[in-house]
Parts: structure tokens; sequence; C-alpha cells
């Protein structure tokens, strides 16, 4: 019941309008608080801190960002859906520059390397977004760009 409320807000312009500003902040705030152990956006979808190396700085970036974890914590889908804002996240060109980055799993550290899918492989993670988490699906409807999917994977 919680979750379907969740969702239907977070589905809301007022939300996309609101959110971007407010719920990063919030999650860099208590990640770093406790020592990595927690992300509140977490608490209703999975969540890592990526850090990335800007595209135009090329100073690492951290950023909160929801998450669907694949094999067990070996991989994840990273949705560039901006809160169905039209531009994309600026974390998408970071890591299209610079696909090595890194992932705060759990408290744990995690180097990783990026790849944007296309093709029947984004279309396949797509189908399992949106049944992972259906607001995403209003999100793509808000706006002509296509939602950028990465896949994140443990480098070793």
């Amino acid at each position: 019941m919680v979750v379907r409320a969740v969702q239907k807000v977070s589905s809301t312009r007022g939300f996309a309008r609101v959110a971007p500003h407010l719920i990063p902040a919030l999650d860099r705030a208590v990640h770093r608080l406790t020592r990595g152990k927690v992300l509140l956006s977490a608490q209703m979808l999975p969540g890592v801190i990526l850090t990335a190396t800007g595209v135009r700085s090329g100073q690492p970036r951290r950023t909160p960002l929801a998450c669907m974890p694949e094999e067990g914590g070996r991989s994840w889908i990273l949705v560039g859906s901006n809160f169905g804002r039209t531009g994309h996240p600026a974390w998408t060109a970071n890591l299209l520059a610079h696909p090595d980055a890194e992932v705060s799993w759990k408290g744990r550290d995690i180097p990783v390397t990026a790849r944007l899918l296309e093709g029947e492989e984004r279309a396949a993670a797509w189908r399992a977004v949106l049944a992972f988490w259906p607001p995403y699906a209003t999100y793509q409807a808000r706006v002509e760009r296509e939602i950028r999917l990465f896949r994140i994977v443990r480098r070793s």
C-alpha cells in the first residue's frame, strides 16, 4: 500500500520539480553521517552512490541514484530518468566519457565499469526496470528523449 502511494506521488510533475533538488542532498548527508550504511531513498528502492569523473571538471562527482540490482549485487542497472525532466542527467554524460567509476553499495566501495545499453539489450532491461519500478514509464512518457540505461559491473 505504501509503495503504491510512493509510486503515485513520484509520478507527478510536482515531484519531478522538487525531488532532484531535495532527495540527492538528503541522501548525500545521511550517507555521509552513517558512513555509507544508509541511503534514505533506498528505503523504497535500492540505491547506490555513484562516483564518476566529471566530463568537464575531471573531478570526482558523487551522485545518489536508485538502481536495479542484478545477479545478487554483481551488476546494477542505472536509469537516467532525471525524474522525467527534459534533459539527460549530468551523471550519464560523465559515464559516457569516463565509464570506469565506483559505487558505494551497502557500505562498500566497489570499482565498476559502466556501459550504455542499446538495442534489444536496452529493450529487455527497460522491461525489467518497468516491472521493478512502474513510474519510470510515466517519466519516459513525459519526455521526448530516450531515457539512458546503463549496466554497471564490478571491475576485476
